[in-house]
């Protein structure tokens, strides 16, 4: 049996193998096979909190996430129509962590710390190296930049819709230990074994995930552009993550060209270990600065025609690969959430890294 997930459905049961709800026509998501519909976890809840008074039964669609969490079930997020999330998994082999996120002024000052929880799964890559790969919700958002962003190009344009798929995505970019444990070799120009691995090409994070896939039986891979930028943004429509501007006490990039009106500041001139900056609100480290990330699209010079379901566009016939996210010697205009910046898939220096993507089971 299959459970719609639209709470409002007068009938949410449906037969295996059913695509779309028999009653509203919503498409049917595999991952909730044998699951509860969505109304039916909050009945539960609602009964939940009969016995505890401690929790909270607002049953609005902006706490509805809350209330399925506090129930002791891990969420899918999954968007209808640019409505209310709805959707849940079980957490049998998923961890949970908890972190801090951060967001600035228009001068790079901290004015907010907010507590937040990620569910994530650990792979042991052996010689001591662990994998940590996060689950980053579905849901939509809008692509690109809007044309009165600071600094913004042409091929940050049109904005557009994307819905995304759950997925899974890495803690950090890909470490050198990490590396050096699947591929035996370590071409970094700066040394360390949290600090992530650089000097690579397209080409080569393209066969580390291969072996990957080979030594671990899951199907790793580059993420795709729109994954990518879902995942970087994790909720916000600003310039970066963590507000309006950022500052070097936050990501590692060129302190001397600061983005709108935060001030001058350390430039570190190298790379630094990963996860030592504050991550976004999907528990993710680094999408700012450090290395540019391979991702597996080709290059587009615009939006126009591109995919809205996340997937990759691989359309062009010549060779060049997307990268995202900046790097250390960069100014910080050019490390916000929709740069872009493309490369030929063989070409690597100590600048360029990359991070894993695996698709929800």
């Amino acid at each position: 049996m299959i459970y719609c997930i639209n709470p409002d459905c007068p009938n949410p049961q449906n037969p295996n193998r059913q695509t779309y709800c028999i009653s509203c026509g919503i498409k049917l998501l595999p991952i909730l096979r044998s699951r509860y519909s969505a109304k039916e976890v909050l009945k539960d809840f609602q009964r939940q909190s009969m016995v505890d008074p401690g929790l909270k039964t607002i049953f609005t669609s902006s706490t509805r996430r809350k209330f399925l969490t506090l129930a002791g079930l891990s969420i899918v997020a999954v968007s209808i129509y640019g409505g209310p999330i709805y959707g849940v998994q079980s957490s049998t082999n998923l961890q949970t962590f908890n972190f801090e996120t951060v967001t600035v002024d228009v001068e790079g000052k901290i004015t907010k710390r907010q507590s937040h929880q990620a569910k994530f799964f650990s792979e042991d890559l052996g010689s001591g190296a662990i994998l940590e790969m996060i689950l980053v919700p579905g849901g939509r958002f809008d692509m690109g930049s809007p044309n009165t962003e600071v600094g913004c190009d042409r091929d940050e344009w049109p904005q557009h819709n994307v819905n995304i798929s759950p997925f899974f995505m890495s803690k950090y970019k890909v470490t050198q230990s990490q590396w050096e444990a699947v591929m035996g070799n370590n071409p970094s120009n700066f040394k360390g074994a949290q600090r992530p691995i650089e000097n690579i090409s397209w080409n080569d994070a393209v066969a580390f995930c291969q072996k990957l896939t080979q030594k671990t039986g899951k199907h790793y891979r580059l993420s795709s552009e729109a994954e990518w930028e879902y995942a970087c943004r994790a909720g916000t429509k600003t310039p970066f993550y963590f507000g309006e501007t950022i500052a070097p006490n936050l990501v590692n990039y060129d302190g001397n060209y600061p983005y709108g009106s935060a001030p001058k500041g350390l430039d570190r001139g190298q790379t630094t270990d990963v996860g030592i900056f504050p991550p976004n609100a999907f528990g993710l480290y680094d999408m700012h600065g450090n290395l540019w990330e391979w991702c597996s699209d080709g290059y587009h010079s615009n939006y126009n025609g591109a995919p809205n379901d996340g997937s990759s566009w691989k359309t062009p016939t010549d060779n060049f690969r997307v990268q995202r996210g900046g790097c250390w010697k960069n100014d910080a205009v050019y490390c916000r959430t929709a740069i872009r910046k493309w490369n030929f898939a063989g070409f690597h220096n100590s600048y360029i890294g990359f991070r894993l993507a695996l698709a929800f089971p």
